[in-house]
């Protein structure tokens, strides 16, 4: 009896010390000022919490013991150290100075797992373009923002409306998918003119991942993914600029604004954005007919977040975008009544809203999700004929039409992490989402209708494990059912990541993915060509297209206390079978026609390589080139009466770009950027004087070269800082010296850089 009697107080006493915990508090900072919703974590133990909006964070009840205490913020490098909790030391206080980083290794980005992950921890590469790098590069836009990353190309594909398509990795628009905040809502009918019109200021980052990789975000992201993330608040903060662009005898006035708040539990805030942007028309050749549209663009956003408690977020964002664009012949008067005009009046609405729950004490959480879009458009695209009958026609019933476009989506998504899974850790990942898509757009003078609704139900599982330190397995897959596809598709997705040191990462990523028989962006587009106008329709026994992708990299960089340097290699290799084409029809009473028809197949491989280098902050390089090639695996005829090809048409073998930032004082920065594109072959329709018929031409290679520079002023009275700055676009003047000319032009016949020499000067005003 009195053995037992011990032997309890015994365990009693070793039970009570064992349960010890201590406290860890500190504040995070960079440069004197606190870096507020910081990530906090201790690396062999669950527990985590984050910063508020003054630096401050506490991590209470820790159990005693060693740990590695790892803070993160996005901008900045990741700080860890080793802390130690005991009955001596049962509370610890860490003043924490975080190091600024624009050039960030090792950020958190979420577009390639679905869920956060560091990006060197991430079996998929994933690519960052950040908020200070598009004020960097002085970009307007979405657009001009995508230039800037390795393996993609960004191409206007229209003398007269300017509309432009992504292509990544050697694919056209129809196989990239564009997410805002990681919702595929930009519709076909939206990817238009869509890029142009989401605003930088709007943007918090944006994350690329090239290659069928992705395919958990949807069948059809077969040449990579584009996530936009727009701007959550993090303090309160405001910004406020002004920036002017001279093009030629045009001018481009652009004015922005940015506001957001938190309130003091750091629990709720908001960001609200604006920018309005007036540019003439520009004239290239002399001819009064424009090479770049008139734009009157207005948009304004509203995003914000509320913590019910402290597991729990609620986020939504609104954003209503209204764009007017005109080209064509340069006068005064009613489309209808010019000699050649498209003229384009969107409205926009976009917005989503996000419910997160953990639990499980953060081994598990569940994301509810609906998002969508509606388009309401008018437009007109016409030539006024020279036939006097046909004059009393077009005077009649001239071609104005109207476009209606609803995008919904809705989705659910669960998330639990196993700490121990046979030897390591995985995260698990259930989802499901539907989507759907209807489009209506009508020119009821060419009996032009299109009148289409997708849907598409799909489910996805993931298992994202860590089998070692050094090894990752993503293995993932989607089944879709999709209305334009008699059966459900499976999409399996394969990727692994070896760590062969901390500062080396080699990857190896398998997917496949399919295109339903739908019209997609470019199908949409109503071109002017031999004096008439083109249109695609859909063959009738049109097939899916369906997609296998490799892709295979290594990653390295090494630094000190002063620099870091690394390179990527990536080879990608992607077949389509059945692959769309566009077969002519031949000429009826309006112009050109063009069938979507299913060719017997097409390969697109190649290699990126992408190099980066910082010295003190003070001085960044980076670039990445592209070599590649896209074939049809038979010849097909992309002209009437021209040979077939098997080479896919306005696709550079080579394309690259490289960035060199300069910050040698504080208050001064500078950047030189470089895009290239190769030459192409493109289809060039007779019409216009300059071309009497039909041909196959090589376009020159261009090489774009840009710089800014700018200045910053304190201006302490009123805590604010005022920047100056200044530049060219397009310094050489490297642009396209043999568009058509007059009415009858072949609009379609367009290739390298989107703007001429631009020369541009602004201000802005943000708090500190």
């Amino acid at each position: 009896m009195k053995k037992s009697a011990l032997t309890l107080i015994l365990s009693l006493f070793f039970v009570a010390g064992w349960g010890q915990t201590g406290n860890i508090h500190g504040m995070v900072a960079s440069s004197g000022s606190p870096v507020g919703y910081a990530t906090i974590s201790l690396i062999n133990n669950d527990l985590g919490t984050t910063s508020g909006a003054d630096g401050n964070f506490s991590l209470a009840d820790v159990p005693y013991g060693d740990y590695q205490l790892e803070v993160s913020s996005f901008g900045y490098k990741v700080y860890r150290t080793d802390i130690s909790l005991s009955a001596s030391q049962p509370e610890i206080s860490l003043p924490i100075e975080l190091a600024q980083s624009s050039f960030v290794l090792n950020q958190v980005v979420v577009t390639g797992t679905r869920t956060s992950k560091r990006q060197t921890e991430s079996a998929v590469i994933v690519n960052v373009i950040n908020s200070e790098m598009m004020e960097n590069l002085q970009t307007c836009n979405l657009s001009e923002g995508l230039k800037f990353q390795p393996g993609l190309r960004v191409e206007t594909d229209c003398q007269t409306c300017n509309y432009t398509q992504l292509r990544m990795n050697g694919l056209g628009g129809g196989y990239s998918q564009i997410l805002i905040n990681g919702r595929p809502i930009f519709s076909p009918l939206t990817g238009l003119y869509g890029m142009e019109q989401i605003p930088t200021n709007m943007i918090e980052r944006i994350e690329v991942v090239r290659g069928g990789g992705s395919a958990l975000y949807g069948s059809s992201a077969i040449g990579g993914t584009v996530n936009v993330i727009t701007k959550l608040p993090k303090t309160n903060a405001f910004d406020v600029g002004y920036t002017y662009q001279q093009i030629g005898a045009a001018s481009d006035h652009i004015v922005h604004g940015n506001a957001s708040i938190v309130n003091e539990e750091a629990n709720a805030g908001m960001t609200l954005f604006l920018q309005n942007r007036n540019r003439d028309w520009y004239d290239h050749n002399g001819d009064d007919y424009s090479e770049l549209t008139k734009l009157d663009n207005r948009s304004i956003g509203l995003t914000g977040f509320f913590m019910p408690t402290a597991n729990q977020k609620l986020e939504a964002s609104v954003s209503f975008l209204k764009e007017y664009r005109y080209g064509g012949e340069m006068v005064d008067r009613p489309a209808h009544l010019t000699q050649q005009a498209e003229e384009r009046t969107h409205r926009v609405l976009i917005g989503n809203v996000d419910y997160q729950l953990n639990f499980n004490e953060d081994h598990s959480s569940l994301i509810a999700y609906v998002a969508g879009q509606f388009t309401d458009r008018d437009h007109y695209t016409g030539i006024f004929p020279d036939d006097s009958t046909d004059i009393l026609t077009h005077l009649a019933n001239p071609p104005y039409g109207t476009s209606e476009n609803y995008t919904l989506q809705g989705g659910a998504q669960f998330n639990h992490r196993v700490k121990n899974f046979l030897g390591g850790s995985n995260v698990l990942t259930l989802g499901t989402e539907y989507i759907s898509d209807d489009v209506l757009d009508v020119i009821e003078a060419y009996n032009y209708r299109i009148d289409q609704t997708t849907q598409n139900f799909g489910v996805f599982a993931q298992s994202d494990w860590q089998i070692l330190r050094q090894l990752n397995l993503l293995a993932g897959l989607r089944v879709d059912k999709h209305n334009f596809v008699d059966r459900a598709i499976l999409s399996p997705r394969l990727s692994l990541l070896y760590n062969l040191r901390e500062n080396t990462q080699f990857r190896l990523t398998y997917g496949t993915g399919f295109r339903a028989p739908q019209a997609f962006d470019a199908d949409l587009h109503i071109a002017f060509a031999g004096g008439g106008i083109s249109r695609i329709s859909l063959a009738e026994n049109l097939q899916e297209e369906r997609s296998q992708s490799w892709s295979g990299s290594i990653n390295f960089d090494k630094g000190s206390e002063n620099w870091i340097a690394g390179f990527t290699l990536e080879g990608f290799y992607t077949h389509l079978q059945d692959a769309f084409y566009l077969h002519p029809l031949g000429e009826d009473q309006f112009g050109e026609r063009f069938e979507k028809r299913n060719g017997d197949g097409a390969t697109v491989q190649g290699g990126t390589l992408e190099i980066r280098a910082n010295w003190k902050k003070k001085y960044q390089l980076e670039g990445g080139f592209t070599i590649q090639s896209s074939r049809f695996d038979e010849p097909v005829e992309n002209v009437e009466g021209l040979p077939a090809r098997r080479e896919f048409l306005r696709t550079p073998n080579q394309y690259g770009y490289a960035m060199l930032t300069l910050n040698p004082i504080p208050r001064f920065q500078a950047t030189i950027n470089w895009v290239y594109t190769g030459s192409m072959e493109l289809a060039h329709f007779a019409g216009a004087p300059e071309q009497t018929e039909d041909a196959y031409k090589t376009s020159p290679a261009f090489s774009e070269l840009s710089f800014k520079a700018g200045y910053t002023i304190p201006l302490k009275v009123f805590n604010t800082n005022m920047e100056i700055y200044g530049g060219i676009k397009n310094l050489l003047n490297a642009y396209q010296e043999d568009f058509d000319t007059g009415k009858n032009r072949d609009s379609n016949y367009v290739y390298g850089p989107g703007m001429p020499r631009t020369f541009f000067a602004g201000i802005r005003i943000k708090s500190l």
